[in-house]
This record gives structure tokens, C-alpha cells and sequence, in this order.
């Protein structure tokens, strides 16, 4: 589908569209994301054997180490397809990011500035690869988290998870480690956007020490601090750039503003 026709500037300086026009493309990039996303799902369709061999491969190893029975537990007469299909949309929906971030993207940026266009541009350049790096960075988290629920069984009984059950688990940990891996690119976002300054990050770095624990706390709901670590400790470290970036980035606009007379030393 093609994008929304532009409106030409003589007439139109803002770039004025009509409702019904806003719409229109809405339903177009609706159309071409919800294509990128089929697509990509018939990929993970072909791809499910190996996801979820990976995926399950904790519980093996429960199995393996301690000598306990753990396994998936597909119950019900359609669980299989309702977990192939649920699985096949989720790596569709990682695989075909790129797309829908940017048809997301697309359809906002043309009430954005230039500069705050070029902003938005590099933060989905930054936020993607973060995401992704997050997401793998779950997978070395996983395997503990498991093995420790694991271990809480007693000798001489089976550790059998609904299916499902695992499903969401791993869907959860995976979106949480994701998402707080982009958590620091919105802050420099909107440190270029001049609405948080690196002042401001400073001076609350003890709550933000406290809510990465908790989030971390909750992202991993396991009752080992290793797993747990395995978020906060990469989270602290990137919570650290992004205040050092935003501080060259105040610097750099305080310069600028002091050069051309609009500086304002803020109160405290």
C-alpha cells in the first residue's frame, strides 16, 4: 500500500491533512505492518521446532543434571497448534519489528521537526538493536531461573509444565529484558528533545538505583538473586551511559544558548 499523498507546501506550509486523509493512512501502515507481520510469522511457523527446542532446553537439563522427570506438558487435544501458532506470531512479531516500529513511526514523524524527525530516526536505530540484544541476553537468565524453580522439587516427583503456562513465562522475562535495555535510549531521546536533563538524572539516581531493582525484581520472578543480577547489573551500567551522553549533550546546548543569549541558569 502506498503511503499517504503529501500536500503540496503552497497553501499548506504545516503540512495540513484532512482527517479522513489521517485514516487513510493509518489503515494503509496498519495494512503493510499487519503483512510484514504475517509473513514473518509463516517464517517462525518453519522456525518453531528450533525456538522451542531452545526454549525448553532448561528443563532438559533439569532432567539431564538432577535426574528428575521435567517436561512439557501439552494438554488438551489442540494444544500443540495453539502453542505452534502462539509461538510462530511471537517470533513473527520480533522478526518483522523493523517494519511496524517503522510504519509506527512513519505515520507520526510528519508532524515532528526536522531535528526531532533525525532524533526519532536514531532513536529506533538504537532502540532495535537494544531490544533484540536484551532479548538474547533473557536466554542466559532463563536457564537459571528454571533450573532454580527446578530444584524445588522433591526427589521422586516430575516437574511437568503446562505448556502455556511455560509460554507466557519465557514471553514475559524475554519483553521485560527487551524493554528495559531501551529504557535508557528514551531517556537520551527525550534529553535531545530538551524535557529531562542529565541535572535531573543526576539528582535522582538513588530512586532509579531502587526502581531498577524492583523492575528487575518483577521482570524476573524467581526467587534467585542471580537471575535478577543478570538484568540490574547491565541496566546500571546503561542507565550510567545514557546520563553521561545526556550530560555531553546539556554541555554541548548550554554552549550554544550561552553564545547566542538565551541561556538560563536553572533554580534548583
Amino acid at each position: 500500500m502506498s503511503p499517504r499523498k503529501r500536500l503540496p507546501l503552497k497553501g499548506n506550509p504545516q503540512k495540513r491533512m484532512k482527517l479522513l486523509d489521517h485514516f487513510r493512512e493509518l489503515r494503509n501502515r496498519a495494512i503493510v505492518a499487519a503483512v510484514a507481520l504475517l509473513i514473518a510469522s509463516v517464517l517462525g511457523w518453519f522456525l518453531y521446532d528450533d525456538v522451542l527446542g531452545l526454549l525448553q532446553k532448561p528443563l532438559d537439563d533439569i532432567a539431564a543434571a538432577d535426574g528428575k522427570t521435567a517436561m512439557l506438558n501439552f494438554a488438551g487435544v489442540v494444544s500443540p497448534f495453539d502453542m505452534k501458532i502462539k509461538i510462530s506470531i511471537f517470533i513473527g512479531i520480533i522478526l518483522s519489528a523493523p517494519v511496524w516500529l517503522y510504519e509506527i513511526w512513519a505515520f507520526i514523524m510528519p508532524g515532528l521537526h526536522r531535528k526531532e524527525k533525525l532524533y526519532t530516526i536514531g532513536f529506533l536505530g538504537t532502540a532495535l538493536p537494544l531490544f533484540l540484544a536484551g532479548g538474547a541476553l533473557a536466554f542466559f537468565a532463563l536457564p537459571n531461573a528454571v533450573r532454580t524453580m527446578g530444584g524445588l522439587v522433591p526427589q521422586g516427583t516430575s516437574y511437568i509444565v503446562p505448556a502455556q503456562d511455560y509460554l507466557s513465562f519465557v514471553t514475559v522475562v524475554i519483553i521485560a529484558f527487551g524493554a528495559a535495555f531501551v529504557l535508557p535510549v528514551l531517556m537520551v531521546g527525550l534529553n535531545m528533545l530538551d524535557l529531562l536533563s542529565a541535572r535531573t538524572i543526576r539528582r535522582s539516581w538513588r530512586w532509579l538505583v531502587v526502581l531498577v531493582f524492583v523492575f528487575a525484581a518483577i521482570a524476573t520472578p524467581t526467587p534467585d538473586a542471580v537471575s535478577m543480577f543478570y538484568l540490574v547489573i547491565p541496566m546500571l551500567f546503561m542507565f550510567f551511559l545514557a546520563w553521561l551522553i545526556c550530560a555531553i549533550i546539556d554541555r554541548g546546548r548550554k554552549k550554544r544558548r550561552i553564545a547566542d543569549g538565551t541561556w538560563v541558569e536553572p533554580i534548583d
